[in-house]
């Protein structure tokens, strides 16, 4: 049995990891057959404090993960299938094993949701992002689509206008579903264009974004924007399936937590995405999992004094 698993090796669950074993505590990861999180979707990161030129997002975690290694960390590259938090130790069952731990840590993340088009796939890094905070910058003095009607479209919208020549929001419907402090401020903005009643169909491009085919859903006329950069804020999906049940989640299947990090089960700890839908920064996630790894510590000592 270990004292401690980590579940999810993203930045939340690799920097819980480094901590938690320099600590003392016997610490294993389950990686998951994708290990490294939303950075290994990532080109360019040059918002990750400690590199001064910037880093590929795969690199960032092959660092993050050798770091771990380097203090004896393990890893099991499965994911995980079921959990049962009722009693201790929890158990926790991955595609070939049981495994059992006295505290768990949960950094599974959340993922973008995406139009599931094979050439929004492909161009993927090359200016299709899920993300203006992490790639705007990209983007500074360029045309830009905002794919979205809700709030998170809104804040990618805002933020994109004040990098971008002119940023585009491509809604489905007639109407934003965003709260209406946010619509009023991204129709402040002048350089915020609406095209609405629209879906996107293609984006152009081979080796980068150049534009996008839209579709007006009432009429189904065909029609092109040229472009440089495509932001597709449609909203993200917590990976917590495996979790229901066993942990408080909230209407869009988020963890709901207290004081940051506890769950509603003791000795369970999140960090990261599975919690946060607002910041969702690597640097964020790598904060909480510092977090998780001392409140994780500190649970496992007042056990043992029990």
């Amino acid at each position: 049995m270990d004292k401690l698993i980590i579940i999810g090796s993203g930045p939340a669950g690799l920097t819980a990891a480094i901590y938690a074993v320099r600590g003392g505590i016997n610490t294993l990861v389950i990686a998951g057959r994708e290990a490294g999180g939303q950075l290994m979707l990532t080109t360019d990161v040059d918002d990750f404090p400690g590199f001064e030129t910037g880093i590929q997002g795969p690199e960032l975690m092959a660092k993050m993960r050798k770091q771990a290694e380097r203090f004896n960390v393990r890893f099991i590259g499965e994911d995980v299938v079921s959990v049962d938090f009722s009693k201790e130790p929890f158990t926790i069952k991955t595609e070939t094993k049981s495994l059992s731990a006295r505290s768990v840590i949960l950094a599974t993340g959340a993922s973008a949701m995406w139009l599931n088009l094979e050439s929004e796939q492909r161009l993927r890094g090359r200016g299709v992002s899920a993300c203006a905070v992490c790639d705007g910058f990209f983007f500074k003095d360029k045309v830009v689509a905002v794919v979205g009607g809700g709030d998170t479209a809104m804040r990618e919208a805002n933020y994109l206008s004040k990098l971008a020549t002119k940023a585009i929001v491509i809604h489905r419907r007639d109407a934003l579903r965003a709260q209406a402090a946010l619509q009023s401020l991204v129709k402040s903005k002048s350089n915020v264009e609406f095209v609405f009643n629209s879906t996107v169909e293609e984006v152009l491009g081979q080796d980068k974004v150049t534009g996008i085919k839209l579709k007006n859903t009432q009429t189904g006329e065909i029609s092109q924007i040229e472009l440089d950069g495509l932001f597709i804020a449609i909203g993200h999906k917590p990976n917590t399936g495996f979790l229901k049940g066993q942990i408080e989640l909230d209407e869009r299947g988020y963890a709901v937590v207290k004081d940051e990090i506890q769950t509603s089960v003791e000795g369970i700890f999140v960090a990261g995405d599975v919690s946060d839908h607002r910041y969702r920064q690597a640097v964020t996630a790598a904060g909480a999992g510092c977090k998780a790894a001392f409140d994780a510590e500190e649970y496992l000592e007042n056990l043992v004094s029990v």
